[in-house]
């Protein structure tokens, strides 16, 4: 009898799972799978949103409920009701944001077990868990992928010693109290079917002696039915040898002789393995590059759509054979070709999809893939590879055990792309498998028809030592494939969320997942997709709507004063903008934002969008719901300002220290807290309190400044620690890129050192590189200081901040009197930065300067504004919002480009609420 079709070996014994106990895990599957087929009968429930395309039984087949269905998982809420605690406002809670190394981790053989588009390690998700939550906690993860988060939930749990002592030390280091081990539970959501089936199997236990005897009796059997189509005659014509790939070349044209050319043959450089970019016509002798080829196709009858196509004409070049452990090279001889003409000659198996390929930019927008002769899903693969692959699939569905044959599938859906056409051949210094073009479908010319042994052989003993080593618990993971706009999770449930949500238009996930779901018969919803694509016509604004929709079911679930920490990957900072918009508008308030600096190996905070340029770490938190109901309460007034900043100022770091220096902490900036403030009374469709000099003097007046850092009363103790450990004061990075940032810039500047016009005018002019937005006017130097700060003329005594830099700085001017003439000549015509008190009339000539200038926008008749003030905009936005005037911002938004819009957070947070407001009727 078939090994693999033996019946399952008894369970163990009792489970219990949601507070039912079962005679066995196998009843306790048969118990659920029972209720969610009467749960697919019903059409109210495949009318969720990101529902998947698939039959009852296709879904039923990869599903393994409770923990994981491959649908919107309807026992979410009572795996949380059953296992989570609570929330409890009297229960106290504080953590500050930590920054997180997202490279961390990726050579892992956890990591490495399946591929997938992108992922964050889960030893870098690891130190998250472990700092805000503690064993038993709730984790969500709406944009789980492969789920490495459930990993790192459970490898919290069971990781080795060695790591646990090296976490342990390097907290100590930084004055961290040691982690709390022990596993989390957590909740995994994927609009894709292929990542949860992906993260189902990294998260839900299962025997690993058993499968591995079933993997290797796979493998064995897959070779006894079709090893034949993978032999060649060694070159002394007896011996057998066991091909590993076979090298295929498009053939084209030669347009001078019309001469058959097979690329690989003609212009492969056999001596450095390289292909050349000239070569000669082997007919005619002409000169020809790629370009100039053009390329034959052939007629053949497709008969799972009993149509005939025309596919680009291929030949075999080159076979890599291996006799014993040697490896060897060779042209196909005649038996070869006899070989394949034989395969080919089969019918298609019915277990290889034939699903047509819908209209997706990956394969019409981006590549043609009709060109190639791809319109189906079965095109991808030739003759042999989908004898192969149906064989693989065929046997790993065949296996009684439901977990077994899980992680068989799990295991043999890593050869799908790689058997397929896209797989490239690369002559030197590559390995032979998986290698096709990522992020995108890409037939090349020259395509490497990988072996199935050769991928899966030693992918098995892989998987076998992972699982061996990484123990998971058996409910310590809930797992649902839909959106996650909607999660059917009870408000205030989730007690951290930790996510990696798509940006953008980086990876069309649901297009490139079509493949792999094509086999499972289970395919994504792409309509709710956050994604920028031209092809489903979804820009910038529609992706932020639906992150933003996202976002504000994260704010639902999460316990107040809970936080989220997101992984952002996108250099564009229009998209960042948006995410930022969306994250404020649903609720959330940004604590701090991070990248590594890989050369120094610090945490640097990022202060400007045009520093968006490599992953960065968002930590945020949702207010507690106490600050939200004193708002409530007082409305929108300065004490309500102030309650805010106290509560903002508890959530973040009081100090970094890395390799030794200590950093400045962005979110403590005064200019950064008062935009924080201003967010928050926006999104709760308030009038904005306080004006931007009132709130800088109502900070000095209530919370006490170090080093250009605002903090609590009873943090500046623990800062003054830290500061007396180092000997350098922390500096802010200032990136200039428009009137704003050129405003603080100054101001930095002249702090430091009161300055004339001509000492001022080169630094600044070095500041306006190519950094500057597009579309912002230019501002004069001379015009920024007149109208933002003072110049002694010689009348008087020298202003008490000149007098301090000049006799700190110039020796013949210590001591001097302010009103001595030597310090009076020195400090004549220097520009400072304002008292508290004469700035805030300098601010209000200032601003109504510029909502003077805003009315010339507002009365602009052409089609668009091609260049202006990102400052005017904004005191022109802030002061129609005041007067609840939406349409003004409406419509001189709608005169300036999108991008110039998108690319400026502020503004993007006026005229979106704006458009919300008019759209409610607020």
């Amino acid at each position: 009898m078939n090994d693999l079709l033996k019946p399952p070996q008894q369970d163990t014994g009792p489970v219990e799972c949601l507070g039912q106990t079962f005679p066995s895990d196998q009843t306790r599957r048969e118990h659920y799978l029972k209720l969610l087929a009467e749960k697919l009968k019903d059409p109210e429930f495949r009318k969720q949103e990101g529902f998947p395309q698939g039959t009852d039984e296709a879904i039923l087949a990869m599903s393994d409920p409770p923990y994981y269905t491959a649908c919107p998982n309807p026992w979410l809420a009572e795996f949380v009701e059953h296992y989570g605690k609570p929330y409890d406002p009297s229960e106290p809670y504080q953590r500050e944001p930590l920054a997180i190394d997202v490279s961390v981790g990726k050579t892992n053989p956890i990591y490495k077990a399946h591929s997938y588009h992108t992922k964050v390690p889960h030893l870098a998700i690891v130190p998250s868990i472990l700092h805000y939550t503690e064993p038993g906690d709730i984790v969500l993860d709406g944009f789980a992928g492969s789920g490495m988060t459930g990993v790192a939930a459970q490898w919290c749990g069971c990781a080795p010693e060695t790591y646990r002592h090296e976490l342990e030390t390097a907290w100590k280091k930084e004055g961290k109290p040691a982690p709390k081990w022990g596993a989390r539970r957590v909740i995994l959501n994927d609009l894709s079917p292929a990542a949860t089936f992906i993260a189902a199997n990294y998260t839900i236990p299962f025997d690993v002696d058993a499968f591995a005897k079933a993997g290797k009796q796979l493998l064995e059997e897959v070779e006894q039915e079709i090893g034949w189509m993978y032999e060649t005659l060694h070159s002394d014509g007896k011996t057998k040898g066991r091909i590993e790939y076979t090298v295929w070349s498009e053939v084209f044209s030669c347009p001078e002789c019309a001469g058959e050319v097979n690329f690989l043959d003609e212009a492969l450089d056999k001596e450095n393995k390289r292909v050349r970019e000239v070569f000669p016509c082997p007919h005619c002798g002409a000169e020809l590059t790629k370009r100039r080829l053009e390329r034959l196709y052939e007629s053949k009858l497709d008969t799972a759509t009993g149509k005939t196509i025309q596919v680009p004409k291929r030949a075999p070049s080159l076979i890599s054979y291996v006799v014993g452990k040697s490896r060897y090279e060779k042209s196909p001889d005649a038996a070869d070709l006899a070989i394949l003409s034989q395969v080919e000659a089969q019918a298609l198996p019915a277990e290889v999809p034939t699903l047509e390929i819908p209209p997706m930019h990956m394969t019409h927008e981006r590549a043609r893939m009709d060109y190639a002769g791809v319109t189906h899903i079965h095109h991808f693969y030739l003759p042999r590879a989908a004898q192969a692959m149906s064989k693989l699939w065929e046997k790993a569905k065949a296996h009684p055990d439901a977990r077994i044959r899980a992680f068989l599938l799990f295991m043999v859906e890593q050869a799908v792309v790689g058997m397929t056409l896209l797989n490239r051949h690369h002559f030197i210094g590559k390995a032979n498998v998986n290698q096709w073009l990522n992020g995108v479908y890409y037939i090349p010319s020259i395509h490497e028809e990988t072996a199935y042994w050769r991928i899966l052989e030693g992918k098995l003993n892989r998987l076998i030592k992972v699982f061996h080593d990484f123990k998971v618990g058996a409910d310590k993971t809930a797992i649902s494939t839909g959106t996650a706009t909607h999660l059917p999770l009870p408000d205030d449930s989730v007690d951290y969320i930790f996510t990696d949500p798509p940006f953008g238009e980086n990876i069309y996930y649901a297009d490139l997942n079509f493949l792999v779901e094509s086999w499972h018969r289970v395919t994504t919803d792409a309509k709710p997709e956050a994604i920028i694509d031209k092809f489903k016509k979804k820009a910038l604004p529609q992706y932020q709507h639906l992150m933003q929709r996202c976002f504000a079911e994260y704010y639902r679930v999460l316990k107040p004063g809970r936080w989220m920490t997101m992984v952002f990957s996108n250099s564009k900072a229009t998209v960042w903008n948006a995410i930022q918009v969306a994250l404020q508008q649903a609720g959330f308030v940004v604590a701090e934002v991070t990248t590594l600096d890989k050369q120094q190996g610090s945490y640097r905070q990022v202060t400007s969008s045009t520093a968006v340029n490599q992953d960065l770490v968002i930590s945020a938190y949702k207010p507690n719901g106490g600050l939200e109901q004193r708002l409530a309460e007082r409305g929108a007034c300065a004490d309500s300002a102030w309650d805010f900043v106290q509560t903002h100022l508890k959530q973040l770091s009081v100090s970094k220290i890395r390799n030794g220096r200590l950093e400045f902490i962005v979110e403590r900036d005064p200019r950064r807290i008062f935009d924080r403030m201003v967010s928050w009374f926006v999104r709760h469709n308030a009038v904005v309190p306080l004006s931007s000099q009132e709130f800088q003097e109502g900070l000095r007046q209530r919370f006490p400044e170090r080093d250009g850092m605002v903090f609590l009363p009873e943090q500046v103790a623990e800062y003054d620690r830290k500061r007396a450990q180092v000997a350098q004061a922390p500096q802010m990075e200032l990136f200039v890129c428009d009137e704003r940032s050129a405003i603080d810039w100054l101001q930095n500047f002249l702090k430091r050192r009161p300055s004339t016009y001509q000492e001022i005018h080169p630094e600044f002019t070095t500041q306006l590189g190519a950094g500057w937005k597009k579309h912002e006017a230019k501002p004069e130097l001379m015009a920024l200081l007149e109208n933002n700060f003072l110049k002694y003329d010689g009348e008087g005594e020298v202003p008490s901040q000149i007098h301090a830099y000049l006799s700190s700085n110039f020796k013949d001017l210590r001591g001097l009197e302010k009103t001595d003439p030597r310090l009076i000549a020195k400090a004549k015509d220097r520009w400072y930065v304002p008292d508290p008190n004469k700035a805030q009339d300098l601010e209000k000539k200032r601003e109504k300067m510029l909502l003077k200038e805003f009315q010339t926008y507002l009365g602009f008749t052409g089609r668009r504004l091609k260049e202006f003030r990102l400052e005017v905009l904004r005191a022109g936005f802030k002061d129609a919002w005041s007067k609840k005037d939406y349409q003004t911002i409406i419509s001189v938004a709608k005169k300036i480009p999108d991008e110039a819009l998108q690319e400026d957070e502020k503004l993007l947070l006026w005229y979106d609420q704006a458009l919300t407001r008019t759209e409610t009727g607020a």
